[in-house]
């Protein structure tokens, strides 16, 4: 038996092709298959006919040839390479045990992702002590120096709009429930210690993991994905020395500051807020603040203790999710949103450690 194929083999006429194929039916043991005469023919029409060939194949009919038009051997190659599709059994829905299972999962994956971070923090703190111990090995200055500009002082404007706005809420809820109690002056105590020791350092960290981690994260995935990494290595260049090392240091140097400034954007935010609001005057809330510190004297430094640990963690965490990048373009996107959710998380884990310690330090 001959079986010709014409017209046109494309996705507008893969349904009726699909039907007309299922109702065929060859009462030979030989089949040829002639699409020499086929129009026009995409990946759609070509797998139809190689699934015509395979089912042929499979009942016991030999396919003694098998043509198409020319030019579109690549095509019928690449598709030949893909493994025929057959579906397994259908999953049976257990609820409770489909949940145990995803549980399970993600318990385990979080321990190996826990236990690659924990080998890559080792690395970087190898890389970064031979870096200042030996001195045949210098730090790239310039790029730590460009990573401070990108970090610190582009993000100025943003975190400052942020620290200033988080600083008249505080304000401005704080005075509505403490004017219950006639104790509005207290506001500022509110303000002042509230932004100095968790507000204004917790957020300007993940305002900084959302903008930077993320930003090292794609920065160094595309270069992996373009092979770039790959070359350095080959030629013998420190990648660890090179990427990670400037952005790693150039965040810690620029967090603190970045901090401090959310922090004194976020006090003005309070003395307007209590001025427009209050009626407590500039001078007045300078002199609350003092006395406020006073009573908390470490509250101005415990913020800026725990900028430089977050970041750490944000640089670390940026890189090692870059260097993890593989495959596609598509990674370079799951790579960095896994970069900012893992930063912010661990972020606000140590922020609550931190929490905990001054508590029993007393301080």
């Amino acid at each position: 038996m001959r079986l010709i194929f014409g017209g046109d083999w494309v996705t507008d006429e893969a349904a009726t092709l699909d039907d007309q194929l299922r109702a065929l039916h060859a009462g030979a043991a030989e089949v040829e298959l002639d699409g020499a005469g086929i129009r026009r023919l995409d990946s759609t029409g070509a797998w139809l006919l190689l699934r015509t060939k395979r089912q042929l194949e499979e009942t016991g009919i030999k396919v003694s040839a098998f043509s198409f038009p020319p030019g579109y051997a690549p095509l019928f190659e690449a598709l030949e390479r893909e493994p025929p599709s057959h579906g397994g059994p259908p999953h049976l829905r257990r609820p409770f045990t489909d949940l145990l299972e995803r549980v399970g999962r993600g318990a385990l994956e979080f321990f190996h992702q826990a236990y690659r971070l924990l080998g890559f923090l080792g690395r970087v703190t190898v890389e970064t002590s031979e870096a200042f111990v030996r001195p045949d090995r210098e730090l790239p200055w310039p790029s730590f120096v460009n990573q401070i500009e990108e970090t610190g002082v582009t993000a100025l404007p943003i975190v400052g709009l942020l620290g200033f706005l988080l600083g008249v809420v505080l304000a401005y809820q704080g005075a509505d429930q403490l004017r219950r109690f006639g104790a509005e002056i207290f506001t500022v105590n509110l303000v002042g210690v509230s932004m100095l020791r968790e507000v204004g350092c917790l957020i300007t960290a993940i305002v900084v993991a959302g903008r930077s981690g993320s930003a090292f994260t794609a920065q160094i995935g595309t270069m992996k994905l373009n092979q770039e990494v790959d070359a350095m290595q080959t030629i013998g260049l420190n990648t660890v020395e090179i990427l990670v090392l400037p952005r790693l240091l150039g965040l810690v140097v620029a967090l603190p500051l970045l901090t401090f400034f959310a922090n004194i954007m976020g006090l003005i935010g309070g003395a307007v807020m209590c001025y427009f609001h209050l009626g407590i005057t500039v001078p007045a809330f300078l002199r609350q603040l003092h006395d406020a510190l006073t009573l908390s004297s470490w509250s101005f430094w415990l913020g800026l203790i725990k900028a430089p640990v977050f970041a750490f963690l944000i640089a670390l965490v940026g890189c090692f999710e870059g260097l993890r990048v593989e495959g596609n373009a598509g990674s370079v996107g799951r790579q960095t949103t896994r970069s900012v959710v893992e930063s912010i998380f661990l972020v606000i884990v140590f922020d609550a450690g931190f929490s905990i310690l001054f508590s029993l330090l007393r301080i």
